[in-house]
């Protein structure tokens, strides 16, 4: 099984599915099982699935058989060889299954279930059973298996009574010669232990000695005669208990077709209650699967996860969005989400029952491509990064238009401009091949590429930072933070390097005394957007500041909106910046007085001179010109045809 099926789990599966066969047959053809690529037969396998646990909820377990070394006893049979009384018995207890299997399919079809077809590909057998179980007890040939036999066990037990009766007299008359007072069994022979030093006095042949050598068991010469009967006796007695095996032994060869058949569906059918009870244990239901390039997962659960304690996830994609880019914490479920997605893909085209509710819809995929996990290699001299760059290589590769593929952490391990370099690329390789894709990432900038590019869409994990538990709820359509300094703060790392760490990432200022008191956590990590209350911003109007990565300056003119946005004038343009590309470098109450009029810096000489009117008296005359509210984004500017002027 290859690497992207062991990266979703998906041997685990397997595993579980096959703990509920019973054959080994099935077993084995359960570790074969992979998603179908042929969309009628995906469909056929999991109405099979879903009938099969159909039934399961209204019959009851069916009366399978482990059939183990079944086959060597039939082949052995149409061989022409003889099986013993134990292997007879297996086949017995086949067609006995087999017997009952049939009638339990046929209550099936009282549940609409199409699985009970099955039986009527099988037989009962039952001239083949009633005949073995009237001959065979166990690993006994029974006296009533023919006239002869019985007939000849009858005779022998006779002649036994006379021995016995004998030997019991000679027990009384000769004590003398005796080393104990007891009839055994030596060779086959009924013997007594005589004295050795009586040997030549007691009459009779030695069969065997003792260890030590003072006693000899010897048989009698009054019973000899009675010994050689019995002897022929035995001879006549497994002459025809090899006749009523070979008798048997043929019987089944000529049922050998019939029995292979029925082993071959009560291997399906072993197969498939497998899958149906692992359903069933999942509590999993059947899930619409077809060409349509569309995802709809609701209230899905990971199936290895403890459904008690696992939160469900809904997830969808239409077929105008081509991947999703996953964001949002630390532990906050994001791998966990994108491995549910890929592995319910994966047991749907396996014809396995899903968990989750109704009206979920999944695509056929031609393949599932994943890079999930550390991928270091210490005997392949690979570091993590070069890891994931072998492993998302191959994927590119082999990737098609009808293909699932899931990156996690994509241009992780290296350096962060680089890294987003890489993974933007992937990126838009991917969608510009038409695969469905899911990725998970902490860099802004890769968040930012989903937000602007058509196709493409956010999705982020929800946090409770308040009791820093992730709620491993997925919120579609939306942008995560990693949350990273709010969760060091609350852990307690020291607010100087909070503050060091804020600088860095947003610009804020460094004091120059480290241990004096700054703003708690909840004020240096910026509030999700649907929870604020009003506009809360670390970037004031009149703050001079540097757009990253090329570090062109700007004023701030509008503090950041809700959705994170900040209006900066760089070279006379006002545009629309994220505020995360922003750094601080002069905060405007160091550079203007209080009452500085900001209109100097922003407006037109045309509105200033309208302002400067206006405030002395009403003209009529004087018109402000107002500015479009939609600025241009920054990134989509050529600022090499700017002048500096604007």
């Amino acid at each position: 099984m290859n690497s992207h099926f062991e990266a979703l789990e998906f041997p685990i599966i397997i595993k579980k599915v096959q703990d509920f066969a019973l054959s080994e047959a099935a077993k084995a053809s359960l570790s074969r099982l992979i998603p179908e690529k042929n969309e009628d037969v995906c469909r056929r396998l999991m109405a099979e699935t879903m009938a099969a646990k159909r039934v399961l909820e209204g019959c009851g377990s069916p009366p399978l058989s482990a059939m183990t070394g079944l086959e060597p006893l039939i082949d052995l049979a149409e061989k022409g060889g003889m099986l013993l009384p134990e292997q007879l018995s297996v086949v017995a207890s086949f067609a006995e299954n087999s017997k009952r299997l049939i009638a339990y399919l046929k209550r099936g079809e009282s549940c609409g279930a199409q699985i009970a077809v099955y039986g009527r590909n099988m037989e009962s057998l039952p001239g083949l059973r009633e005949e073995i179980e009237t001959c065979i007890s166990g690993e006994r040939v029974l006296d009533e298996a023919s006239p002869a036999l019985k007939t000849v066990r009858r005779k022998m037990e006779r002649v036994e009574s006379q021995i016995k009766e004998k030997l019991a007299h000679i027990l009384q008359s000769k004590k003398q010669f005796l080393a104990e007072s007891f009839i055994s069994v030596r060779g086959g022979h009924y013997v007594l232990p005589v004295q050795r030093r009586y040997q030549s006095q007691f009459g009779g042949s030695v069969i065997d000695t003792s260890g030590k050598g003072t006693t000899v068991f010897m048989e009698p010469a009054a019973v000899e005669a009675l010994q050689s009967e019995r002897g022929a006796l035995a001879v006549e007695e497994d002459g025809e208990v090899r006749r009523i095996l070979y008798t048997l032994s043929a019987l089944i060869a000529e049922h050998g077709a019939a029995i292979r058949r029925n082993i071959d569906v009560m291997e399906m059918l072993d197969v498939l209650f497998a899958k149906a009870k692992y359903g069933a244990s999942l509590k999993a239901r059947a899930v619409e699967i077809g060409g349509e390039r569309r995802i709809d997962i609701r209230d899905g659960r990971h199936p290895l996860l403890d459904p008690e304690a696992c939160v469900p996830l809904c997830f969808s994609m239409d077929e105008t969005i081509s991947g999703v880019i996953i964001t949002g914490p630390n532990t906050g479920g994001k791998t966990v989400t994108m491995k549910t997605i890929g592995l319910l893909s994966m047991m749907a085209q396996c014809g396995l029952l899903i968990p989750c509710g109704e009206g979920s819809y999944l695509p056929m995929q031609d393949g599932f491509w994943c890079d999930i996990g550390d991928s270091q290699n210490i005997s392949q001299n690979l570091s993590t990064f070069s890891g994931h760059m072998t492993n998302v290589i191959q994927i590119l590769k082999q990737a098609s238009k009808d293909s699932l593929v899931l990156l996690d952490e994509l241009g992780s391990g290296t350096d962060p401009a680089e890294g987003v370099g890489i993974a933007v690329a992937v990126l838009e390789e991917l969608r510009a091949r038409g695969c469905m894709f899911i990725t998970t990432t902490h860099y802004s900038q890769v968040k930012e590429y989903a937000e602007k590019t058509q196709g493409i869409l956010s999705a982020r994990m929800a946090f409770d930072r308040e009791n820093l538990r992730p709620l491993y709820q997925m919120e579609m359509g939306k942008s995560g933070e990693s949350c990273a300094l709010y969760i060091a703060g609350r852990l307690g790392m020291p607010d100087y390097l909070l503050e060091r760490a804020s600088n860095v990432v947003y610009g804020t200022p460094i004091e120059k005394n480290k241990q004096s008191l700054i703003p708690p956590p909840s004020r240096l990590i910026r509030t999700a957007p649907e929870k604020r209350k009003g506009p809360v911003s670390q970037f004031h109007t009149g703050d001079s500041v540097a757009v990253l990565p090329d570090k062109q300056k700007g004023i701030v003119y509008l503090p950041e909106d809700e959705l994170g946005n900040v209006i900066v004038q760089v070279k006379g343009v006002k545009c629309k910046v994220k505020h995360s590309r922003l750094l601080l470098l002069v905060a405007a109450d160091q550079l203007y007085p209080p009452d500085y009029d900001f209109s100097i810096l922003f407006d037109t000489v045309g509105n200033r001179k309208a302002r400067h009117s206006m405030n002395r008296r009403f003209d009529s005359a004087a018109q402000i010109n107002h500015e479009d509210d939609e600025y241009c984004d920054y990134a989509t500017i050529d600022w090499s045809k700017v002048r500096n002027d604007g």
